[in-house]
């Protein structure tokens, strides 16, 4: 099965140098020098990393004949892929496996879809488009998001007060 670790985002400098999203928690392992690494869409690689390093929690790449602003710029977008075992990670999923299920409240109450996760420097954080068509970020902590069944199609989300579009603040009669 492929998976995607990282997506292409930006040329950084003049010199040829990507930044990446990373979709993976084992960007030392998966991005090291020396790694090739398949494409989607395939025609773009493989490609071969020849450095990699990271500035303010981001994360930037060399590639392999990639030297100037434009050839990076090339590549926005291209996602690198590896082959990897389903069972490498038990309680772990992988993007592909999140996106299209249903965001639930524990009630059953429709929040919306998982349309994406996005790796951010304190947690990955799911993206849900809500029925009218807004993205809510709910931090993927088990806090916000209790429970993932896949096989079943949905995640559990209790996101706080605020996250989702046209929440109203129920008045409980109480003063603070």
């Amino acid at each position: 099965m492929n998976v995607t670790v990282a997506r292409i985002g930006r040329a950084h400098g003049l010199k040829g140098e990507v930044s990446v999203e990373l979709r993976t928690d084992m960007p030392e392992e998966r991005l090291k020098p020396g790694a090739t690494l398949e494409t989607e869409p395939a025609v773009a690689g493989p490609l071969t990393v020849v450095s990699s390093r990271i500035q303010s929690g981001r994360w930037y790449l060399r590639i392999e004949d990639i030297e100037t602003r434009e050839a990076a710029d090339s590549l926005r977008g291209v996602e690198l892929v590896v082959e990897a075992d389903e069972d490498e990670e038990d309680g772990a999923w992988y993007v592909h496996e999140l996106v299209g299920l249903r965001a639930e409240r524990p009630d059953g109450t429709l929040v919306g879809e998982v349309v994406d996760l996005m790796d951010m420097p304190a947690h990955d954080v799911l993206i849900v488009r809500e029925p009218s068509g807004n993205r809510a970020m709910i931090p993927f902590v088990e806090a916000f998001v209790p429970e993932v069944d896949v096989e079943g199609g949905r995640v559990i989300v209790t996101p706080p007060y605020g996250l989702l579009a046209g929440e109203e603040q129920v008045d409980t009669g109480e003063t603070h």
